[in-house]
């Protein structure tokens, strides 16, 4: 995958999630020309964020499945906190579906905590809406 290519970066997305949707190659290339948005990329995945503000947000993440409980997600999210601190933001936050148990606890041992509820915001192909948990840090020293 080469620096800020939509189509490898979609393809991953692609593989990584069915809920939420996965991106395009033109959404993640829309998202990229933002003001404020980042790309962050491992041997086999990425992180995108943005900054606006004090403000960061955690907007995805990828991991190849095959490389994944190998600590490439918990890098990714080191680096994108440490990119947000660098950029000015205060706080971090994030929204993960609440039925991703290993998502929510990679973001917990990272620093995050749930700090709301979106009730039925992700819609699955089959089955019921599934809630979105909005999780937020603190960003200071350590990040």
């Amino acid at each position: 995958m080469t620096a800020a290519d939509p189509g490898a970066l979609a393809r991953l997305h692609a593989d990584s999630f069915v809920t939420p949707r996965p991106w395009s190659a033109a959404e993640i290339a829309e998202v990229l020309a933002g003001p404020g948005s980042f790309l962050h990329q491992s041997a086999h995945g990425f992180v995108i964020g943005r900054v606006i503000a004090d403000e960061a947000e955690l907007l995805t993440i990828a991991v190849a499945p095959a490389a994944r409980r190998r600590g490439e997600g918990r890098a990714l999210v080191a680096a994108f906190l440490a990119e947000a601190a660098k950029r000015g933001a205060a706080h971090a936050f994030l929204e993960v579906a609440a039925d991703n148990a290993a998502a929510r606890a990679l973001y917990l041992a990272a620093g995050f905590a749930e700090s709301g509820r979106r009730k039925a915001y992700y819609h699955p192909p089959a089955g019921p809406a599934v809630d979105a948990l909005v999780m937020t840090c603190p960003l200071g020293a350590g990040h």
